[in-house]
């Protein structure tokens, strides 16, 4: 088992507020669940495979995007994390001082690579 995170760091202004649907909407077209919360300059994004895919890891897992938009660039983590449930009522706040990202094993931890490098491919495009 490991730790899977990735971070990224987009310079400049970015307004979430734009971002965030444009990136749930190419999330659930791609027939990923999603769920999100956006507040001020934060926001997290969790994508939860759904179909025959869904079967590679664990029911209670979904990739996890929290954005901090600071003064002068957008930093964005990744990873694997636990499904928070209703995020919509759960403080931004309270969420990123969480432990987010979780042990996953070789196999989930491969295919989550995988399919995340198709994600942030796809989110780099919407950033820019």
């Amino acid at each position: 088992m490991g730790f899977y995170k990735k971070e990224k760091t987009y310079p400049g202004q970015h307004d979430l507020s734009v971002i965030i649907p444009k990136f749930t909407e190419m999330l659930q077209q791609d027939k990923w669940r999603v769920q999100d919360k956006t507040e001020n300059d934060r926001a997290v994004v969790q994508a939860m495979k759904v179909g025959f895919l869904r079967g590679l890891i664990a029911a209670d897992r979904a990739l996890t995007f929290t954005f901090d938009q600071t003064s002068g660039d957008l930093h964005l983590n990744v990873g694997v994390g636990k499904w928070l449930g209703n995020i919509a009522i759960t403080a931004i706040e309270v969420i990123f001082l969480s432990d987010l990202f979780i042990f996953v094993d070789v196999p989930e931890m491969l295919w989550t690579e995988h399919v995340e490098n198709d994600v942030l491919q796809k989110l780099d495009l919407i950033v820019q």
